[in-house]
């Protein structure tokens, strides 16, 4: 059995599209994807339902999630300290994911927040992390590069991800959030931070085109990432980055690809197609 964890991320998925999606039909297609074997499932988030309305119901999905029968361990995205402190409360939760940008702009146009302050906000986040038994992942979001103009480097993300690995994370998933990543840019960065970094978890949450998404996934997987985030069909995008969504690599091409080499993910592939039909419903 390969040593590789895929997340799949319904949350990303459907978090930027305007129709609220029934909570019945996110309840049926959760269920769904649980049965499939994935290591993670970004379920939802704990933000505030002005800022992304699509996640309002996160509680009561989350209430109806069969995941006695599921090997599938359940992450849920928070903003701020408050977020956290919900997520915390539910047993069921295993992972809760932090946005932190390399860029002060993005920065704050996710969380309203600098950088500064969401550093410290990281500090707070793992430490109430410990304490309640979860595990904290944090995601530095633009960490190849950002449309802003703000500055940028390897040194840069490595830099923060060493802040964020001493202040005990176990996991940062370096984020191509509009999906303008090079692919010597993401071995670059992979190669840098996991040798300085090596007891780290180092994860690849990309987003890309139908024409791009394989290069970035090589560039990931041949530098030695262990970790790669998809959603099925490759919808998704972050709604804050910029007017146009980038999707995320499609799942069903990062199990192609994986296959390919010779990895033996586990999955059950029926299970899978059965996620793929109900995918394109759900989106809409």
């Amino acid at each position: 059995m390969s040593n590789l964890k895929l997340i799949e991320c319904p949350r990303d998925a459907m978090q930027g599209i305007k129709n609220f999606i029934d909570t019945e039909v996110k309840i049926e297609y959760l269920n769904a994807l649980l049965k499939v074997g994935f290591h993670t499932l970004d379920f939802g988030s704990f933000v505030s339902p002005k800022a992304i309305p699509q996640m309002a119901d996160t509680r009561e999905v989350l209430a109806r999630l069969d995941i006695e029968h599921s090997s599938t361990k359940l992450l849920a995205i928070i903003a701020n300290l408050r977020g956290a402190e919900d997520a915390v409360a539910f047993p069921e939760i295993s992972y809760l994911g932090f946005p932190f940008s390399l860029s002060e702009t993005f920065q704050q146009r996710n969380t309203n927040n600098s950088r500064e302050n969401a550093l410290e906000l990281v500090a707070e986040m793992q430490d109430l992390c410990s304490r309640n038994r979860k595990e904290l992942v944090v995601y530095l979001s633009m960490g190849f590069g950002n449309p802003y103009g703000d500055p940028w480097s390897p040194e840069l993300a490595l830099d923060y991800a060493r802040q964020i690995q001493q202040m005990g994370v176990g996991i940062i998933s370096l984020a191509d959030t509009v999906g303008g990543a090079e692919t010597e840019s993401i071995r670059e960065v992979f190669q840098l931070i996991q040798h300085e970094l090596p007891d780290t978890e180092i994860g690849a949450h990309f987003h890309a085109t139908p024409y791009n998404w394989e290069a970035k996934i090589a560039a990931a997987y041949e530098s030695g990432c262990k970790r790669f985030d998809g959603a099925l069909k490759g919808f998704g995008g972050c709604p804050f980055a910029k007017e146009e969504l980038t999707g995320n690599v499609a799942t069903e091409n990062i199990v192609r690809y994986l296959e390919g080499k010779g990895e033996m993910l586990g999955l059950d592939l029926n299970a899978m197609q059965v996620g793929l039909e109900m995918s394109g419903k759900v989106m809409g």
